[in-house]
């Protein structure tokens, strides 16, 4: 008679072992066989760490944040800003071995009731995730000690601007061009002047790219004069503060303007090319601060930029992101996801489905139909 115990979980508090204990009657190779079969149904794997040294939370955080990573300019500021927040948490002293679904699940509720949003939850979740998923690729971890543990629920997306406010905004847009335009004209020497009408044209091509192009914020503050080609643009690089590198996704994307907006871009360029602000050598930079085009303008001036038009347009609400779910929004109801997925540049398509499926055109009416027959009699006429 053997006795054969098998680790089938941890105590979520204290980290211990649960053993279950199976009694089993036969020779030494049977119990050999039957412990393998028990493990493999009952047994959980513990997280092993390499030459078994023993890490915590926060020396996995320290070390997956020092390898090195594809990560773009934005992704590295969102991670950073995550991290410090994780190793300042009492969870950044739990060992590696001792952490379960369980105690994460108490950590997110003890954040959210501290008043954490459902974004910070689920950025938490997911910084922690992708530094054991690291841990374990780089062989660090034996196993993922979160595996088959669902991540909080994501925050909901921000609304989309309805199209009639999107035209306002390109009303607005138009409004101040002009205005800049007839200034000019009284004084065609002033410079001043001259740099108010560079930015007007800036911003209206600002507010037509984003609502056609979908791009975020930081790719629209890295795009070149000759990233558009006719009406296909490239969009293959992005800007955080003053870095620029590659694109959320890491990926090249390539989509087809409006011709109203490709008119915009290619008029905009063209007169600004041998103004005399643009300098001997002029920059490559769509959007900059000077004709010269030699720096480009950072996300958070895109973002006053915007700011400043929203307010002239009587739209205090309006965010520049929110063009981008414009174009997800109006896409996918039209039954377009693919296309959806692919002018916002996402990685797999089921991130768009997540993003916008409030968005998708209701197809169950012969569902309904069907059901009604079902139920009712159809020579009952006595609701009218």
């Amino acid at each position: 008679m053997w006795e054969i115990r098998v680790v089938v979980g941890t105590h979520p508090l204290t980290g211990r072992s649960k053993q279950r204990s199976f009694t089993i009657h036969g020779d030494e190779d049977y119990a050999a066989e039957r412990q393998a079969e028990l493990v493999a149904d009952h047994g959980v794997r513990r997280v092993c760490v390499e030459r078994g040294d023993r890490l915590t939370v926060e020396q996995l955080l320290d070390r997956f944040e020092s390898a090195p990573h594809r990560w773009s300019p934005t992704t590295l500021r969102t991670y950073g800003g995550v991290l410090r927040d994780l190793r300042r948490d009492r969870l950044a002293r739990c060992w590696l071995d001792r952490l379960t679904p369980a105690v994460l699940e108490t950590a997110l509720a003890r954040w959210a009731a501290a008043g954490a949003t459902p974004s910070t939850l689920s950025a938490r979740f997911h910084v922690l995730h992708s530094a054991i998923t690291w841990g374990v690729c780089e062989r660090l971890l034996g196993s993922d000690p979160l595996v088959g543990m669902r991540s909080p629920p994501r925050p909901y997306p921000r609304k989309h601007l309805p199209p009639p406010q999107v035209r306002q905004l390109f009303a607005a847009a138009d409004r101040q061009r002009l205005a800049a335009a007839a200034r000019l004209l009284e004084r065609p020497m002033s410079r001043q002047r001259a740099l108010d009408l560079f930015h007007a044209e800036q911003d209206e091509l600002l507010v037509r790219l984003a609502a056609d192009s979908g791009a975020r914020r930081g790719e629209l503050a890295a795009l070149r004069v000759d990233d558009l080609e006719g009406r296909v643009l490239s969009i293959e690089r992005a800007a955080k503060d003053a870095m620029i590198g590659p694109t959320k996704t890491h990926s090249r994307g390539r989509l087809t303007l409006g011709a109203t907006t490709a008119r915009c871009w290619h008029d905009h360029v063209r007169a600004w090319r041998d103004h005399p602000l643009a300098g001997d050598v002029s920059g490559s930079w769509l959007f900059a601060a000077r004709p010269d085009r030699h720096a480009p303008i950072q996300p958070s001036s895109l973002g006053h930029r915007f700011e400043r038009l929203r307010n002239e347009a009587g739209l205090p609400a309006a965010q520049l992101h929110r063009l981008r779910h414009t174009v997800g929004t109006y896409l996918v109801a039209q039954g377009k996801i693919l296309k959806a997925a692919a002018r916002l540049r996402h990685r797999d398509p089921s991130t768009t489905l997540r993003n916008y499926a409030d968005a998708l055109p209701l197809d169950d009416e012969d569902a309904a139909d069907e059901l009604d027959a079902l139920f009712n009699d159809p020579g009952d006429d006595s609701r009218g």
